[in-house]
């Protein structure tokens, strides 16, 4: 469109631009109409969200405290003598004590060089590139093999830390300076640990370079120190292991020397209570937000501003006027009223299945009831030392009242129950109002607030159509004004001109 040229109160003396401006006020009613309506969904929009992060936190705490054996069922482990064994257990574990004497400990295969013979750190040098190849069987009986090569000029210093690094060799070694001796040690333990020189060139290294002069091809290395299998009879079975630390029914063993003691594993009551504790207070924090949404006093006499009101506002003013203009966003919100129904359902009713004893299959069972308080809107509260009776009666039962899997609702844990509630209300809000990730297209709010762009867009087009007419008609008015003024200074300078004469 071409821009309409404007003549500013030239003839009339009036204030044009003024007198438009407060013309279009009036025609920019409903596009301020629009805009808040605008205001209005995206708030909404980020309200929904909000309950949507609200959920997920609940979500998550159940998986990785409630659902997980690992969050839930902890267990205790004391030694009667921690000198000999100490012990961890996983969540698998049987509650046992298990007797343990330990009549060797496993050590690790040592070689040193030989003592007639002193290796010159202050004159060692690698004459010319060599690679070390080298037999590695470990303590446990697995084999590797390790190659290493040495360059021309490396220090002695460089040849050990070549050695320490090298993870296929699985060595610790040093060099003492006061005896000149090299000591190579396995970092494993275990009788079978050996060390094979693979070639000539490997050999003449070790027995010339090293000090382990008696070192021949495809022989081991000399100096050997042989390394032991751990020792232990367990409830009366004597047995070995190439390593202190072992594993057996889920409970990790680490010996620390000779002699008896006796394990015990036991529930973890404390770690078993606090999850559930810390259950149930994230449990009353989410339907707590989610109840003050629900009941949120909607002020309809404050809709959100327009950007000419904030201009005659100060902040503080704009930040108490929103306040009131975000408030109630969800109010009685179907979605949300109806997945605390379903979650009220899911605590409440029993848990069906053979894995659920008598006296484990509803939450009031083991001291988990509901406020009495209608105010409270639901909320769980705790007998603490029901709860910890319970737990220490029969942990197992008490996990599976929350995470039995089932193929029905009845059958299910209270926490699958409520997992699969919150991933359904998510669904539901997601397709409402979407998720930051998401196009405008992809959820019902977005596609709303398309509709109401596309109408600004067309609204503001109308606008600029509008304006430019007043603005025509003003200059027309201007333009005719003008016209009367010169004829009446033509008809004045006539007539004054006719009455000199």
């Amino acid at each position: 469109m071409a821009n309409t040229m404007r003549i500013s109160g030239l003839a009339s003396g009036m204030d044009i631009d003024k007198i438009v401006s407060d013309l279009m006020k009036a025609e920019r009613a409903p596009l301020d109409k629009l805009k808040q309506k605008k205001q209005l969904l995206e708030w909404q929009r980020d309200d929904y969200r909000s309950m949507n992060t609200l959920l997920q936190g609940l979500d998550d705490y159940l998986f990785n405290n409630i659902t997980l054996q690992s969050g839930m069922m902890k267990k205790t482990v004391s030694s009667s003598n921690e000198g000999v064994i100490t012990a961890t257990a996983a969540s698998s574990a049987a509650n046992v004590a298990t007797t343990i004497q330990v009549n060797q400990v496993a050590t690790s295969a040592v070689w040193l060089s030989d003592a007639a013979t002193r290796v010159d750190k202050a004159t060692f040098s690698v004459a010319a590139d060599v690679t070390l190849t080298i037999n590695v069987t470990n303590g446990d009986g697995s084999t590797k093999q390790a190659a290493i090569t040495v360059k021309q000029g490396t220090t002695l210093d460089g040849v050990i830390a070549q050695l320490n690094n090298n993870a296929d060799l699985g060595v610790s070694a040093f060099y003492d300076e006061q005896t000149g001796r090299i000591s190579i040690m396995k970092k494993d333990t275990g009788a079978q640990a050996s060390l094979v020189l693979a070639d000539q060139a490997t050999a003449d290294f070790f027995a010339q370079k090293l000090g382990f002069t008696g070192a021949a091809s495809g022989g081991e290395l000399t100096g050997k120190t042989a390394g032991t299998d751990a020792d232990i009879t367990i409830n009366g079975l004597q047995t070995t292991r190439s390593s202190n630390t072992f594993t057996i029914n889920g409970v990790t063993y680490t010996v620390k020397g000779t002699g008896a003691a006796t394990v015990s594993v036991a529930a973890d009551v404390d770690a078993m209570f606090n999850a559930i504790k810390g259950f149930v207070d994230k449990y009353n924090e989410t339907i707590d937000k989610i109840n003050a949404e629900l009941k949120e006093e909607r002020y309809r006499d404050y809709p959100p501003l327009t950007d000419e009101q904030k201009e005659a506002m100060t902040e503080k003013q704009i930040e108490l006027w929103e306040e009131k203009a975000k408030s109630g966003m969800l109010r009685g919100d179907s979605i949300l009223s109806s997945a605390l129904s379903k979650m009220r359902m899911n605590l409440y009713t029993k848990v069906e299945g053979a894995n659920i004893p008598s006296g484990f299959s509803q939450l009031a069972q083991i001291g988990i009831t509901t406020s009495s308080n209608y105010l409270d809107g639901g909320k769980l509260i705790i007998d603490e030392t029901k709860l910890r009776e319970k737990i220490k009666e029969n942990p197992d039962a008490v996990y599976q009242l929350f995470n039995q899997n089932g193929a029905t609702d009845a059958e299910k844990g209270i926490a699958r129950r409520l997992r699969d509630t919150i991933k359904e209300t998510i669904g539901k809000i997601e397709q409402k109002a979407g998720k930051t990730i998401w196009t405008n297209q992809q959820f019902a709010i977005g596609r709303d607030l398309i509709q109401i762009n596309d109408q600004i867009d067309r609204f503001q087009d109308r606008l600029k159509q509008i304006e430019d007419r007043y603005y025509r008609q003003f200059t027309a008015m201007e333009e005719a004004i003008q016209r009367a003024n010169q004829q009446s200074m033509y008809l004045m300078n006539a007539f004054g001109g006719g009455t000199q004469r």
